[in-house]
């Protein structure tokens, strides 16, 4: 992934990172209040030689007590140094506890040694780094003592005796504060690319055209955007006719007649891998769209083991595709208008749909439905869970499949294509489903704003006989291809000034 991918992972994952992010500041905020204060006290002590009166000794001696003071730093914590230390003072806690509280460090080319002993105590800090120093310098005395000599060569001097520390060392609220968000931030961005590189569902257009190109499988022929409106109006091309998800299906049925120009499919099967990834959504306003432009259409729904078209578009569900296949009605009998398309339920339920749905007398049925009809739409069963939708094959010009974003997954979408292409299945292409906006980048951004602009209404508008009568360059009222009054084109009753107005488009910023 490039960093274009990652920041866009970032952006899709943000609630994860700011909800770890929320709680490393609260830990941060937390652990001062929790934590036990502890406080630092340091001494100071300057190493020198006593022998050398002339400037060259005095430059030796330098050179030797800049190579000995970092092993004289060593010696700060040993055994010979805390044992004394804790018998003096009466320490309440044993050598090596002691030792784990003195840290020693030296600069660079200096004959400086810092001696800082931490304490929950500030008092008593300062009492063990001053005893420390003391007994520091008597052992480093001794080791540089020779045998035969009553002093040593090497003098330590404290220049800086420890003071009683005024605040605590730690813990610290700004830093603790600092460190929790960065390692909310931190965790936070890891999870999110690590759910990334686990997660096998197709999430954008461009993902599911690179997979389908690995596959060698059927073109991408659109994406329908997510609506939360889609389940109390089905039918997008009625609910808003400028909206996201017509304008989707509109160029669906576009991509669809470029598909084969030479034998256009005819009768459509929509499928989908898995349940629940909105085939009926696309093949209720498939229809819709293709009626759409005035051709004839016909909706089947034979996915015989959850109908669910009828109750969808509020229709008789009892008389319908099992009626005509057990011989018990014609297809002109059991037909019921949606509309703007004419539909073919279900019907009862049966208990073999899979012999049903490959007899002959359903190829008849939808022969029947072709001649009568410019479009078929079937809506047929989920591919990998049964059967049904593959019995078809010899039925259907082409099959379109569904593929619901952040949802299926990429094997999902491989077996599929494979199960259709055992059958000798024609896969016309896919449409990516309630896909988000984000994930497409600007495209639906730009199709959100671009929509015929409402005309208001004339102040020289008239009324005759207790009705308004538009003035001139008003739009008439159109009616929608559901039979309905177009509420947008009747608001358009009368132009500014008494003069026609064009539709306009608001361009997007994000074109």
């Amino acid at each position: 992934m490039d960093l274009r991918d990652y920041l866009r992972v970032l952006s899709r994952r943000w609630r994860a990172i700011a909800l770890l992010t929320l709680l490393g500041a609260g830990v941060g905020v937390l652990t001062p209040h929790t934590a036990t204060p502890e406080y630092q006290a340091s001494t100071e002590i300057f190493v020198s030689v006593r022998e050398g009166a002339d400037t060259l000794r005095l430059a030796q001696g330098n050179v030797f007590t800049q190579a000995r003071v970092q092993s004289y730093a060593e010696v700060a914590a040993s055994p010979l140094v805390t044992r004394h230390v804790v018998r003096t003072l009466r320490l309440d806690m044993t050598p090596t506890q002691l030792s784990h509280r003195i840290s020693a460090t030296t600069q660079p080319d200096t004959v400086l040694i810092r001696l800082t002993v931490t304490d929950t105590r500030p008092g008593r800090a300062a009492r063990i780094s001053d005893a420390v120093a003391d007994r520091f310098a008597e052992v480093v005395r001794g080791l540089e003592r020779p045998d035969d000599a009553e002093t040593s060569p090497v003098r330590l001097t404290v220049t800086q005796p420890a003071s009683v520390p005024s605040a605590p060392s730690s813990p610290r609220p700004a830093v603790n504060l600092a460190i929790g968000v960065m390692a909310g931030l931190v965790l936070g961005a890891g999870l999110a690319v690590a759910r990334e590189s686990m997660d096998r569902s197709v999430r954008s257009l461009q993902a599911l055209t690179e997979l389908l190109a690995g596959f060698g499988g059927p073109p991408v022929l659109g994406s329908i955007a997510h609506d939360p409106r889609a389940g109390r109006h089905p039918v997008a091309v009625r609910d808003d006719m400028h909206g996201l998800r017509a304008e989707g299906f509109r160029r669906l049925r576009t991509s669809l007649r470029f598909v084969d120009v030479d034998q256009p499919p005819k009768v459509i099967a929509v499928t989908s891998p898995l349940p629940r990834e909105g085939k009926t959504s696309v093949a209720i306003n498939l229809a819709a769209a293709l009626a759409e432009t005035g051709s004839s259409v016909c909706l089947v729904d034979a996915d015989l083991r959850r109908p669910s078209t009828a109750r969808t578009l509020g229709l008789v569900r009892d008389a319908g595709l099992t009626t005509v296949l057990i011989g018990q009605a014609e297809v002109h009998q059991v037909l019921q208008s949606a509309g703007s398309f004419s539909m073919l339920t279900s019907g009862s339920v049966p208990p073999n749909p899979t012999e049903l749905l490959g007899s002959a007398q359903l190829r008849a049925v939808l022969r029947t439905l072709a001649e009568k009809f410019d479009h078929v739409v079937v809506d047929t069963a989920p591919v990998l869970p049964v059967a049904d939708a593959s019995v078809i094959a010899s039925a259907v010009d082409g099959y379109l499949l569904v593929v619901r974003a952040s949802r299926t997954s990429r094997d999902q979408v491989g077996a599929t294509l494979r199960t259709l292409e055992h059958v000798g299945a024609p896969v016309l292409g896919t449409v990516l489903n309630m896909a988000s906006s984000k994930e497409e980048g600007g495209a639906y951004g730009y199709a959100y704003e671009y929509r015929p602009q409402r005309q208001t209404t004339s102040r020289f508008s008239r009324r005759r006989g207790g009705k308004r009568v538009p003035s001139v360059g008003s739009a008439p009222t159109l009616p929608t291809p559901g039979g309905e009054p177009n509420v947008q084109a009747a608001d358009t009753e009368e132009a500014l000034d008494g003069k026609p107005r064009s539709m306009t488009a608001e361009r997007s910023p994000q074109r």
